[in-house]
């Protein structure tokens, strides 16, 4: 399997991380996630990579509660403090290393960073994300993508009527090439 990326480093960053589907949907409705389950593979050693660099996570209350509620990232492998930005926290289910936040989107991060210990603080959220973006507070953005169209669901980036958000590639080579991918539809 090729790798257009260099290996995540734990530098401090705040780092937007998904897997998202080719039409561009991190979950299907209702923040449903059965569609990761059907044998995708990643590259070998990738989720190490993530336990290792990862310090804290940051996550948005909805998220939490249809689709994580109390499971630990990386399939329990990583064990750091969970951060769920929320409204209402007086009505979460408590968890186990999660701390609910009612505060702004900066300073969720700022907490988060603290608690991230010089690892990288990740963001698991479109909602958050989309805030931090408009905020500058993104380091980088770090895509799996799927092989797999949803159709509907949570999309990663959604914000209609706003301005296109330039990105620069972060790996060796020209900084704004399209990335290629290719496809064929699996037959029954």
């Amino acid at each position: 399997m090729s790798n257009d990326t260099e290996r995540q480093t734990a530098a401090g960053k705040v780092l937007w991380h998904f897997t998202m589907s080719l039409d561009g949907f991190v979950a299907g409705p209702g923040h449903a996630m059965d569609w990761m389950d059907r044998g995708m593979s990643f590259r070998p050693g990738l989720v190490a990579e993530y336990v290792e660099t990862t310090g804290a996570v940051l996550g948005g209350r909805s998220g939490w509660d249809a689709a994580i509620d109390g499971a630990r990232p990386y399939g329990g492998a990583w064990q750091g403090p969970i951060f769920v930005l929320t409204h209402h926290p007086e009505d979460a289910r408590p968890a186990a290393g999660v701390t609910f936040l009612d505060c702004d989107v900066a300073e969720a991060v700022r907490i988060g960073l603290a608690a991230a210990g010089g690892k990288n603080l990740e963001v698991f959220s479109p909602t958050i994300g989309r805030q931090l973006i408009e905020r500058g507070l993104i380091d980088e953005i770090d895509l799996h993508i799927a092989p797999v169209l949803l159709g509907h669901g949570i999309r990663l980036f959604d914000n209609p009527g706003g301005a296109p958000v330039r990105l620069l590639a972060a790996r060796e080579g020209e900084p704004r090439a399209v990335v290629n991918v290719r496809y064929r539809p699996e037959r029954p």
